[in-house]
């Protein structure tokens, strides 16, 4: 059973992050303020959720928050900064986004930077302890997952609908065999040395 808040008595956002490891596509951050009193039994770390029971959560999600916030950073800026230093830019446009200013700041993993002045804690594996962090994991995750599916559209030899640009062996072979495109991430290792 998630934990409702980490410090109760505040408003509390959530924040977490999708596709840190691919190879291709933006990584996608998320923050969520749930609104206390909130029960919802099926959520969890989107990693341990089906992609069916995802999308049925997403709406669950963004209906009964009091504010949610999703976006997105380009495999150009993440080669300019670095994967980490993308996913904690992410995480703050996230909380740029939200129509509720929170008063605390929780995040999964064990780095984050200021954000503004609101005090932050990170959280080591918190998608599976507090369910703010569980519900912005669904969201970043269901919405990088759709990006991903919209994008192996125009580029269907990658086999993006099913590995959503991590990196496979099917997807790296598709790299040697049609190299690399636009949305792959040039700092990144795309074939094994």
């Amino acid at each position: 059973m998630l934990l409702p808040f980490l410090a109760p008595n505040v408003v509390e956002a959530g924040c977490d992050e999708a596709g840190r490891g691919c190879l291709c596509g933006p990584v996608c951050c998320a923050a969520v303020i749930l609104p206390p009193g909130f029960v919802c039994p099926e959520l969890n770390d989107s990693k341990k959720l089906s992609e069916k029971k995802r999308a049925a959560l997403r709406p669950v999600i963004e209906k009964n928050a009091l504010a949610w916030g999703v976006a997105m950073v380009s495999p150009e800026e993440i080669d300019e900064i670095n994967i980490l230093n993308a996913s904690i830019e992410g995480m703050h446009r996230a909380l740029d986004m939200l129509s509720l200013r929170p008063e605390h700041i929780i995040v999964d993993g064990n780095r984050f930077k200021p954000y503004n002045d609101i005090p932050h804690t990170t959280v080591v594996k918190g998608d599976a302890k507090y369910m703010s962090i569980a519900a912005a994991s669904i969201l970043a995750k269901t919405h990088r997952d759709e990006l991903m599916d919209k994008l192996a559209e125009d580029f269907p030899g990658y086999d993006w609908k099913v590995n959503k640009g991590y990196p496979t062996k099917a997807h790296r072979e598709a790299i040697a065999r049609l190299g690399a495109t636009p949305h792959h991430r040039r700092t990144f290792r795309l074939l094994p040395s």
